[in-house]
């Protein structure tokens, strides 16, 4: 999570979303950079309400703009299941070696999620909190070069990005009924990242 007191602008750091590298360019220009623990590093809109919007709203402003970055859900997901497929994870609870892309997918749509398809919501990360914070402003991760033409124009810098945190490449396709039942049990994930206009 970056803060930028000048510009009055939060940018949370949904989990792959492509933000890390975005941390790394800005955090010499944020005046709070959380870095760790992941917890609060990857604080959702409930916990960035609970514990930082209090400080900044006091001694900041209390009208900041809280921008992320939303990933297509397929996408996300498949992410999730190539950065869980690195070599180390090898023999690990949470690792996806030996678990088909259709199984993972399947096994995040069920009530309870085994350890390796616990991976989140990005829809539950930018819930409104019960008194009205919210995500004021939401990018595609598909968009990247909107997201950086408002940041840069935000932040009046020039950005430039690498490559980080970046999870193994490799073909994957979901099948058609996995995709149906993903759609229809986690809908809201989709509306999420079709509620934000194109650039």
């Amino acid at each position: 999570m970056l803060v930028f007191s000048k510009a009055r602008l939060v940018f949370l750091s949904v989990p792959k979303t492509g933000t890390t590298a975005y941390e790394s360019a800005l955090a010499p220009l944020a005046d709070i950079h959380v870095a760790n623990p992941p917890e609060l590093k990857h604080a959702p809109v409930y916990r960035y309400n609970r514990f930082f919007r209090p400080m900044i709203d006091k001694f900041i402003s209390d009208e900041m703009e809280i921008l992320a970055v939303v990933r297509e859900p397929i996408s996300w997901l498949g992410s999730w299941y190539r950065f869980r497929q690195r070599p180390f994870m090898q023999g690990k609870p949470n690792a996806t070696h030996g678990i088909s892309f259709d199984s993972f997918v399947e096994a995040y749509c069920k009530g309870k999620r085994p350890g390796f398809a616990n991976v989140g919501s990005q829809a539950k990360f930018l819930e409104p909190a019960g008194n009205g914070t919210c995500a004021t402003k939401l990018f595609r991760y598909e968009d990247q070069p909107a997201l950086r033409a408002w940041l840069e124009a935000r932040l009046e810098v020039s950005i430039e990005t690498g490559r980080e945190n970046v999870s193994p490449t490799m073909e994957l396709t979901l099948s058609p009924e996995i995709e149906a039942k993903l759609r229809r049990k986690c809908a809201e994930e989709f509306a999420l990242w079709e509620g934000i206009p194109r650039a």
